[in-house]
């Protein structure tokens, strides 16, 4: 596996796969804590689907369907936070409605453009050999600018994310952080998609972190090894991949599960022995 690790990192396209699992990993394992300690992962489901209508409407006029589905996604964003809360349509609604416009507006301007979109299946279930250098760059700068925000304003975040009416009290500016969390997710749900596809992307975004939470309940801790666990799934999954020619995407989330599975089983097996050496420890 050495030899062909070496091997495989002479090739551009391996090396950017690699780079892109990397800054995937740090936004996602951050994000995603995020969402998970917010019980925000339906509305992110509902962006990350939304989000296909500007890939679509890129296709049909002719720019970046990249930046389509971050200016779509965006938007649903921002519109879920704001119109959930201004008007009478319930959140799980809402989300609803704009799942279904997305994907529904991204499939019509897609049958629309003239000739055959051949990025469609990357876009759908994720193809991270195919990450260009543009891609990656943009990948660094948002990668470094959540990092940044989540170091400064930690404590902030740290209340939105569990209690915001305490957070109210504490004079923090909820509304405005919530709008910028939301568009960070957004983004990174965007970012996330030449990785895993729109399908697959919200696992992602929760397996890492589901993983973490097994064994601890620290929003830091968990934070710092959904990255890892995300590096890893990430890493073994391009492995993967690449040796059995199979879609990368799902041989990733794959892989995802798999620690998951790994982890819940050495826990439960670590709580047991724990309960059975303090019931013996009782009896004498």
């Amino acid at each position: 596996m050495i030899i062909n690790l070496a091997e495989l990192l002479q090739y551009r396209f391996f090396t950017n796969a690699l780079l892109a699992a990397t800054l995937t990993s740090i936004a996602c394992g951050i994000i995603g804590t995020y969402i998970v300690s917010r019980r925000i992962v339906f509305i992110s489901g509902g962006i990350t689907h939304a989000s296909f209508g500007g890939i679509g409407i890129g296709y049909y006029y002719g720019f970046s369907p990249i930046l389509g589905a971050a200016l779509f996604a965006v938007l649903s964003a921002l519109g879920i936070e704001m119109i959930s809360k201004r008007s009478g349509v319930r959140e799980d609604s809402l989300i609803g409605i704009l799942w279904s416009f997305g994907m529904a507006t991204g499939i019509i301007f897609i049958f629309m453009s003239p000739g055959y979109a051949p990025d469609l299946m990357g876009y759908l279930f994720g193809n991270i050999m195919t990450v260009s250098d543009g891609i990656l760059i943009v990948m660094a700068i948002l990668s470094t600018i959540i990092v940044l925000f989540f170091i400064i304003f930690y404590k902030p975040i740290l209340f939105i994310a569990f209690d915001q009416e305490y957070a109210k009290t504490h004079n923090y500016p909820v509304l405005l952080m919530n709008s910028v969390l939301i568009t960070l997710v957004a983004l990174t749900i965007v970012m996330s998609i030449k990785v895993a596809g729109i399908i697959l992307v919200l696992s992602l975004l929760t397996l890492p972190q589901t993983t973490a939470n097994t064994f601890s309940k620290d929003f830091r801790t968990i934070m710092i090894w959904s990255v890892i666990f995300a590096f890893t799934g990430s890493f073994t999954g391009l492995l993967i991949s690449f040796e059995m020619n199979i879609p990368s995407g799902a041989s990733i989330i794959f892989s995802l599960i798999l620690i998951f599975l790994v982890f819940k089983v050495l826990y439960w097996a670590i709580t047991r022995m724990r309960v059975i050496k303090q019931l013996k420890k009782n009896k004498l």
